[in-house]
């Protein structure tokens, strides 16, 4: 009652130990079967006149099987005195407050809940007695097209009189026109469906009338009106119906072994997680980091001395919310069987009974994602982001002598050469994951795939139904050899030339890791620049060697490009240099800018992205604008400091080149712009004589020790720049790595349904006890026919010698 924090029964008396604190307040909810037909087809009874504790309601109990009964009581330690509540003749004024503002408090996780897909739908009041006209309109199963526009996607059956109109306009350039609306308002015609979400479990209905998405309890019944019969229909990943697709072609039937009977597990590590609306990007991740010993001894094994050694808000702290999530992961508490007295009465009343398995990650990921601006929202996250970001906490917030991220870690050696004096360069960076390109042009099925798109372009037009899916089937040396092989450097100032060149740069392992994680670069950009998947099988190995990419160093008649900077031409007039400078530094790219507003970006922004981001390309500049779309100004017109107050900072800024090698604010506006602090920015400006591109190479080859971590380590901005941008704790000796054999045994995998990071589903896949186990989301089941020729990323594990 003093720090309003809650414990389970187990760790209570762990707090007051602690804390001595003595009065809580214990809330306790009972779940009671009703008597059969006790309720008479009625909505549960209640033996409270009300529910007043704000707690979570299981939806498979929210029926009219199970009526609830409140219990609040005050517990006075250590000698667990009783007091009932309410009770307001034997308590404190002050304290009869206290309780009452602590049971009519809305959790905090329920506030949470607002913007989540998960949210509960309610029936809308017109669906019992919706009106449908006998008009003679038949639904065709394909080729839909709004009647009033040629739009083809958003497309909303109205329930009444059967027209296909398109929804409404969104932000990013999709949707509609809005059609399905202007028709409600002339017809009054109320409740729509649609099209593309018809399943035999049902369909999104939306209510123009109530101004939300509803229920319909007779949607079979309105939809066969139009001649749908729901029990025929599936749903594509790309919302487009298509019910002569065959059996585990889609993606989503593959990866979710969907029309295979899958046994369920139950135990110490198949404990299932419960997707907080679109989480599970967070479920498949933590799967599989904790599936890994290490993380286990770390967390699991010294979580009596975490919990004890924990500050007085546990809730903030990174390595409690840790412990507690993997304790709950492999105690296995959370994860019993059904016992066979309960089988048996499900059987012989042909009914399911719900299992109370499974945690809810809530508090776990309102801390890790606390003051992101994309893991705080409710928005589908990219996987491979997140297992960087939990990589870089886990860096900073160390548990006991070894740091269990350390097995992740690895030195990728890159060699750098001048293709005309042949000379080169060898620097190491820290990497946590190897990312393979998809090598698309080694396609062993590239004729199958030519007719394909052919039949699939055909139809189309024909608005017939898309042919068989017929996926790209790579070879996994393909892409193993487009890793190794050597990349263009752009822009590469050769200091042997002391001018401008061509140059070539290959990387290798300077060190193998412990666990090897293998990111499949499947996320791209199309030609309109809109972020795609691309849709390829490969034949991913169970056994890796990839000893053959060991780094080598500097070879026998290799000679090394000289140590020196480009050089810095300082004008005589500086005021002359520095209106060049300006002009130049407001060269913004207008085609970078066109791609971004093509997407649907306010113009402004999209010019500020390419400014602030030195015209590095749209891709940059669209992360750019991922991570401040957000801020108050972000569409606020592009502000730059008055020529006179740039020519007159310029020339100081000049005057201190000579001196201490001060560099220019521009260049450091840049820098932090990408979420790199303000004085790194600096010490690489002056390490590398003020060249941008060699200072972006200088921060990520030369993190430092010292400089703390600050609330910009966990933004957008760093982590899309990918595995370099974590810093690593290196110390006077080094990155910590632990360097052997680079031979691996496949041990999981993570897969993702859908088109783009943006949307879709992740699951993870682990071998444990000599056989497969799919985890999705709450569902832990025996997998039968693992998909390791879909997966997104790898997870690996070394072969002792």
């Amino acid at each position: 009652m003093n720090t309003f924090l809650g414990f389970g029964r187990e760790h209570i008396e762990r707090h007051y130990r602690k804390t001595g604190q003595c009065v809580y307040l214990h809330l306790k909810r009972h779940v009671i079967e009703k008597v059969p037909g006790a309720s008479g087809g009625a909505l549960p009874k209640r033996r409270n006149a009300k529910l007043f504790l704000d707690l979570e309601i299981s939806s498979d109990l929210n029926n009219d099987d199970f009526e609830y009964e409140d219990e609040a009581k005050l517990v006075i330690f250590p000698d667990h005195y009783e007091i009932s509540l309410p009770n307001i003749e034997e308590l404190p004024a002050l304290v009869t407050i206290a309780c009452d503002a602590l049971l009519s408090a809305k959790s905090p996780y329920r506030k949470q809940e607002s913007d989540s897909w998960e949210e509960e739908l309610q029936a809308s009041k017109h669906a019992k007695t919706l009106v449908q006209l006998d008009n003679g309109v038949r639904i065709p199963p394909s080729g839909w097209k709004c009647s009033k526009c040629d739009l083809r996607e958003n497309l909303w059956l109205n329930l009444t009189d059967g027209s296909v109109l398109c929804g409404k306009w969104f932000f990013d350039g999709s949707g509609g026109n809005g059609h399905a609306m202007e028709h409600y308002k002339e017809t009054g015609y109320p409740l729509a469906v649609k099209l593309g979400t018809i399943t035999p479990d049902g369909a999104d209905v939306y209510s123009f009338d109530e101004e939300e998405p509803v229920l319909d309890p007779h949607i079979a019944k309105h939809l066969a009106h139009f001649g749908i019969d729901m029990l025929q229909m599936q749903v594509t990943e790309n919302g487009l119906r298509d019910n002569d697709i065959k059996p585990r072609v889609s993606e989503w039937e593959v990866i979710q072994e969907a029309g295979v009977k899958l046994k369920p597990m139950y135990g110490p590590g198949y404990t299932g997680m419960k997707n907080l609306g679109n989480s599970c990007y967070l479920n498949a991740v933590m799967q599989a980091i904790f599936s890994i010993p290490e993380f286990q001894r770390a967390y699991v094994g010294n979580l009596p001395r975490i919990f004890d050694y924990s500050p007085l808000d546990p809730t903030q702290d990174f390595n409690t919310q840790m412990a507690k999530l993997g304790h709950g992961l492999l105690s296995g508490q959370y994860s019993k069987p059904p016992l066979k007295s309960e089988l048996i009465e499900q059987v012989m009343k042909e009914e399911h009974k719900p299992q109370h398995n499974g945690i809810s990650p809530r508090m776990f990921k309102a801390f890790i994602s606390k003051g992101h601006p994309e893991f705080s929202s409710n928005r589908q996250q990219d996987a491979q982001e997140f297992f960087l970001h939990l990589i870089n906490l886990v860096e900073r917030n160390p548990v006991g002598s070894e740091n269990p991220s350390d097995v992740f870690r690895f030195l990728v050696e890159e060699r750098t050469q001048c293709c005309q004096s042949r000379k080169v360069r060898y620097t190491e960076r820290v990497d946590y994951i190897m990312q393979l390109p998809v090598a698309m042009e080694a396609a062993t099925n590239k004729e199958e795939l030519i007719a394909y798109e052919l039949k699939r372009r055909e139809a189309e037009a024909a608005r017939r139904p898309l042919p068989e899916l017929v996926r790209a089937k790579i070879p996994f040396r393909a892409c193993l050899q487009a890793f190794s092989e050597p990349s263009n450097v752009e822009d590469f100032w050769s200091s042997a030339l002391q001018a401008k060149s061509a140059g070539v740069k290959t990387s290798r392992f300077a060190s193998f890791p412990e666990y090897l994680v293998v990111q499949i670069k499947k996320f791209t950009f199309g030609l309109d620049w809109i972020p795609k998947k691309l849709d390829v099988s490969i034949d991913m190995p169970d056994f890796l060697d990839i000893s053959h990419l060991r780094a080598r160093g500097l070879q026998p008649g290799e000679e090394e490009l000289p140590d020196i900077a480009p050089p810095i031409v300082i004008p005589d007039d500086p005021k002359d240099h520095m209106a060049n400078h300006f002009v130049e530094s407001l060269d913004i790219d207008e085609s970078s800018v066109m791609q971004l507003a093509e997407m649907g970006f306010p113009l402004e922004a999209c010019r500020k992205a390419v400014y602030y981001t030195g015209n590095l390309g749209a891709e940059v500049a669209f992360n750019w604008i991922i991570a401040h779309m957000e801020e108050p100004d972000f569409a606020e017109p592009l502000v730059t400091p008055a020529f006179g107050e740039v020519a007159s900072s310029g020339a100081a800024a000049l005057g201190a080149v000579g001196l201490d090698n001060q560099p220019p604010e521009e260049m450091v506006a840049i820098i932090i712009s990408m979420g790199f602090q303000r004085n790194l920015a600096i010490q690489a400006l002056k390490a590398t004589n003020n060249n941008l591109e060699r200072a972006l190479d200088w921060i990520f080859s030369h993190p430092d020790p010292e400089e703390e971590s600050d609330l910009a380590l966990d933004t957008m901005d760093m982590e899309n720049n990918a595995n370099a941008n974590i810093l690593a704790d290196t110390g006077s000796e080094g990155p910590r790595i632990k360097d052997g054999p680079g031979r691996y045994e496949l041990f999981g995998f993570i897969s993702h349904m859908g088109t783009s990071t943006m949307s879709g589903h992740y699951v993870c896949h682990l071998r444990k006890e000599g056989r497969w186990v799919i985890y999705n989301d709450l569902r832990v089941c025996a997998s039968e026919r693992p998909p390791k020729d879909l997966g997104y990323i790898y997870f690996y594990h070394r072969i002792p010698s």
